[in-house]
């Protein structure tokens, strides 16, 4: 287990990145989910950052591991291990009955339960199987200005062609803030919705006790062995866990203006 200090850096980048962690928290896109209606909304765009998610995850794995044949060991075996051990979970995990699946499957599958659209997500995965570009493939799902500005930053960071950056953005963008996002919208849903979101409940309950529990330690090991003491590395994943969260609160912005009714001055 790593003793965390004062001058540890991932204690000094959850410190610089406090700020920013806490507005999106705060964010009044949670409040502004009135009706089913407005929560079918959201996920009808929420599921595009599902999606990249596993294109980060996806993207982890081909950089720190062998992911072609003929196999040779490529890397640190301790960091293959951490970024296979997630993997495992986020692309074959379980559902409430015991099935594999990966998240984003589960993800489909509770917004199918709920009667949101799965269209215009089953459209960007039609085109990008025919070889249409990202890009291209956005536009094919007619997804919203804000989703389609969320994931081109997204695959930005995926294309750099730095691990240690994509980490920090998978690490601290998305894992470490997860279960804290997750919790403001799981709060009553069964209570409001009963029998029609068992599937979303269960999805965010899944992912506050993986990230929280197990992702998030993993992930921040990650990026401690592929930064070292590397001082401008540090300095990209402060940069890069920054735009990312900047990008988030710009989806939510996004999304809480599609909704029927949002609560006013709440960022």
């Amino acid at each position: 287990m790593t003793t965390t200090t004062a001058t540890d850096p991932i204690q000094v980048l959850h410190e610089q990145l406090a700020p920013a962690r806490a507005q999106l928290i705060a964010h009044g896109v949670y409040q502004s989910l009135n009706s089913l209606d407005d929560l079918r909304q959201f996920m009808q765009q929420h599921v595009f950052a599902v999606w990249d998610f596993m294109s980060l995850l996806k993207c982890l794995q081909r950089d720190l591991t062998c992911v072609t044949v003929p196999w040779v060991p490529r890397g640190n075996a301790a960091t293959r291990r951490l970024i296979n051990e997630i993997v495992l979970e986020e692309e074959t995990d379980v559902d409430q009955h015991g099935r594999p699946t990966s998240h984003f499957e589960l993800y489909l599958r509770a917004m199918e339960e709920c009667g949101a659209d799965t269209q215009p997500i089953r459209r960007l995965l039609d085109a990008l199987s025919v070889g249409e570009s990202v890009e291209q493939a956005l536009l094919r799902a007619d997804a919203p200005y804000a989703v389609q500005q969320f994931v081109l930053s997204t695959f930005s960071i995926i294309n750099s062609g730095q691990p240690h950056a994509v980490a920090a953005a998978f690490t601290f963008g998305r894992e470490d803030v997860i279960p804290d996002m997750f919790r403001h919208l799981i709060a009553d849903l069964h209570q409001r919705f009963p029998g029609q979101l068992d599937t979303f409940a269960y999805y965010l309950d899944r992912h506050i006790q993986l990230d929280e529990e197990v992702h998030t330690p993993l992930a921040e090991q990650m990026v401690r062995e592929l930064c070292g003491t590397d001082a401008q590395r540090w300095a990209d994943c402060q940069d890069v866990a920054s735009r990312c969260m900047q990008a988030r609160v710009a989806l939510w912005n996004g999304i809480r203006q599609t909704l029927s009714v949002a609560a006013p001055g709440i960022n």
